[in-house]
């Protein structure tokens, strides 16, 4: 039994992001605990790169925002799941910032093995995710992390597009074979 993270980059509560990530939730629940963690409810500014958090007691960053809380429930995760919209060929600025904030000493503490993927975007395009998944396999290989799988969507646009696709299965049946 495993803890699992998902941190939602979307902005819009019950839109296709949110949707995917509650499936796949869903699925993993079965064999895991899993939390979600949504861009929606943390405020989380941006690092500045001032890199005081490697010098300060804990290596707590300076900034006093939510992002402390978010800290605390990734240390206790085993595997992290990150799910966004890709407006503009990237993941969502909230997600980003919150990721820019793991450059921090702290991020050793974290027990993740695993780390998967969910991306909705609107456009079709072969590429669309591209960018992403590059940065994606960085990750993986830079913190010798097991890839956990990804469902990546395409096409989706107005909330509840997702509805009519098979996405909503394939992140449920992600979510069941994560362990």
């Amino acid at each position: 039994m495993s803890r699992i993270v998902v941190l939602v980059g979307s902005m819009r509560k019950g839109g296709n992001t949110d949707l995917l990530a509650q499936a796949f939730a869903e699925g993993a629940n079965k064999n895991n605990t899993v939390e979600i963690i949504s861009v929606a409810d943390y405020k989380v500014n941006p690092c500045i790169g001032c890199n005081s958090c490697f010098t300060r007691e804990g290596n707590q960053c300076f900034q006093k925002d939510d992002m402390a809380e978010i800290y605390k429930k990734l240390k206790m995760a085993d595997v992290l799941v990150i799910a966004s919209p890709v407006y503009f060929y990237g993941i969502s600025a909230e997600l980003k910032a919150i990721i820019d904030r793991l450059h921090t000493p702290m991020r050793n503490e974290f027990q993740i093995k695993k780390l998967a993927l969910l991306l909705v975007g609107a456009a079709t395009l072969p590429e669309l995710f591209d960018a992403i998944k590059l940065q994606y396999q960085f990750v993986l290989n830079f913190f010798h992390l097991e890839d956990a799988g990804m469902v990546l969507v395409r096409g989706v646009k107005d909330i509840g597009d997702i509805k009519g696709t098979k996405a909503l299965e394939e992140a449920y049946n992600l979510g069941c074979s994560t362990k």
